[in-house]
């Protein structure tokens, strides 16, 4: 059966971007928001006397308010109306950064963050709903592509400016910047398309239940691999179920609840009973490869933005400031390309776009896994990030547009807490997958390699623990080596044993993120095949 895409119309409606830019603004908030909890750890840790695990609550929670309420945000969104939700969401928001700038105690910052993450779970849908209620056909495709390149212009900005601050002034006047950025999106609200919310639209709340539980658990069980144990519990995990720890039983009763959250909602709608949120926004499957393809390139994303800023900062011993110049090339690029990629829908076919872009990561992730280097400022290795960045700009907005441009107007709301959800689950997966997959390796490298080294004797490696292997950077290496009965000479043979193997086990890790990347064209040879210079109105999808 040959695959058509809806007719677009003849005379296209031209809006002013005013309003995009106050959304855009939007995006930018909610992503500067998280690029400065990192930045402004240490300043939290100082202000408050709190360990920096005590500080780190502040990006966990946040991330768990996002992707538990999502959903149910979406909803709100639909009953209350978009733009009157956008509004007093914005308004939380700014409270949000006001606590973050006098709060007293860390538990004031925790809160603050909580009341940011809550807010973010209903900004994210009412962005697409109203994209969807503001715009159409090219330049609705152009605004959905400024959303993934203001992610990567806030991580740019949100390191470079609070980095700068965090250095010269403290870790608080970075949060006056999400203040400023929340009052100017509320006075640019003004300039949207008003639209009535409908009182009729129920909230599911058995269902909204089980997906906060979900995601809440599938999170934490991710984020905590390292730290509680992959399989049996370490000392670090707080409790253990049986001698296991509670990450991976956290993952698995997660995806039970996940499968009874779908279930539901499928007998809700069966019944003709309102869901939380519409599967028919995933009824073919083209939309459902779409979003199994954003939750790779998410991944992927993740992944590498934990790879390269922990080895520099960890191994290196380098600063965020550091950091944010060694991924600016991979950002820029990113925020470049999510930008101008909408240029090329008229002459490719979703698809097609799709199965090149996963090519290029693949290639650049094998590129990185054959070049990199300690040093990461060499041209082989930001060549590889550059191409990588292209890649990863392009299919960011791509699937969200397929996704888009798929649903009905009504639906857009619920296309947008789908995206929410994939992206934040994604990117704590990436991240936690990531981790206790190089730490795995290295233990397993590390311990293979002094087993075997002439230089190394049995009585030295009894005194180290190589069952507890991570990256750090060999000052902090030899330190530990001086504790024991180490001699000059074995101290030199095990830093250069570490050093060695720590680059192998990085350069392993980019070949499974290829072979990742190369399995997505599986979901990607399933997008959309559009004509050639169409694309899709959603008020005619199906």
């Amino acid at each position: 059966m040959t695959e058509h895409a809806p007719e677009t119309t003849a005379t296209e409606e031209r809006r002013s971007w005013a309003p995009m830019v106050g959304l855009f603004l939007a995006q930018v908030l909610m992503s500067f928001n998280v690029a400065a909890l990192p930045i402004s750890l240490g300043g939290m840790v100082e202000d408050f006397g709190v360990p920096p695990t005590v500080a780190s609550t502040t990006i966990v929670v946040y991330g768990l308010a996002v992707a538990a309420l999502v959903m149910t945000g979406a909803k709100l969104g639909q009953r209350i109306g978009w733009v009157l939700i956008f509004r007093c969401v914005l308004v939380v928001f700014a409270a949000s950064s006001l606590i973050m700038i006098l709060a007293p105690t860390i538990g004031w910052a925790i809160a603050g963050q909580v009341l940011a993450g809550a807010a973010a779970a209903i900004i994210v849908p009412s962005l697409v709903a109203l994209i969807a209620e503001n715009y159409r056909g090219t330049q609705q495709a152009t605004a959905v592509g400024s959303l993934g390149s203001a992610r990567a212009f806030s991580g740019i900005s949100a390191f470079l400016i609070g980095g700068t601050l965090g250095t010269l002034v403290g870790w608080r006047p970075i949060f006056f910047i999400t203040l400023a950025l929340a009052i100017a999106v509320f006075a640019l609200s003004f300039g949207l398309r008003s639209d009535r919310g409908d009182r009729s639209v129920r909230i599911d709340l058995v269902a909204s239940l089980l997906i906060g539980a979900a995601i809440v658990l599938l999170t934490l069980g991710f984020n905590n691999l390292n730290s509680w144990g992959i399989l049996l519990a370490d000392d670090g995990a707080p409790f253990d179920v049986l001698g296991l720890s509670p990450a991976p039983v956290f993952v698995v009763v997660g995806l039970i609840l996940g499968q009874a959250f779908f279930l539901w909602t499928r007998r809700r709608m069966r019944r003709g009973q309102e869901p939380l949120v519409n599967l028919s926004v995933l009824g073919h499957a083209r939309e459902r490869s779409a979003v199994y393809a954003m939750f790779i390139i998410v991944s992927m994303e993740a992944a590498v933005n934990f790879t390269v800023p922990t080895y520099i900062q960890v191994v290196q011993g380098r600063t965020p400031f550091d950091t944010s110049l060694a991924m600016m090339p991979f950002n820029l690029t990113v925020f470049v390309t999510a930008t101008l990629i909408v240029r090329f829908y008229r002459r490719f076919s979703p698809r097609t776009i799709a199965l090149f872009s996963f090519a290029l990561t693949t290639l650049a992730l094998l590129w990185l896994s054959f070049v990199v280097t300690n040093n990461w400022e060499t041209l082989p290795t930001i060549l590889g990030l550059v191409v990588f960045g292209i890649g990863q700009g392009a299919l960011v907005t791509l699937v969200f547009n397929v996704l888009v441009t798929a649903a009905p107007k009504e639906l857009a709301g619920d296309v947008g807490s789908i995206r929410g959800t994939t992206q934040n689950l994604a990117s704590a997966v990436g991240t936690a997958v990531m981790g206790a997959l190089l730490v795995t390796m290295l233990t397993l490298n590390v311990a293979g390699a002094a087993a075997e080294h002439p230089d190394l004797p049995d009585e030295l490696l009894a005194q180290v623990d190589l069952d507890q292997v991570n990256f750090i950077s060999n000052d902090d290496l030899r330190v530990t080596l001086e504790q024991t009965t180490a001699t000059p000479e074995q101290v030199d043979a095990a830093v250069a044993l570490n050093e060695e193997e720590r680059l192998r086990t990085l350069k392993l890790g980019f070949l499974v993120l290829a072979g990742l990347s190369a399995v997505a064209a599986i979901p990607a040879s399933r997008l959309p095949k559009y004509r050639p210079e169409e694309i899709p109105d959603p008020s005619k999808s199906a």
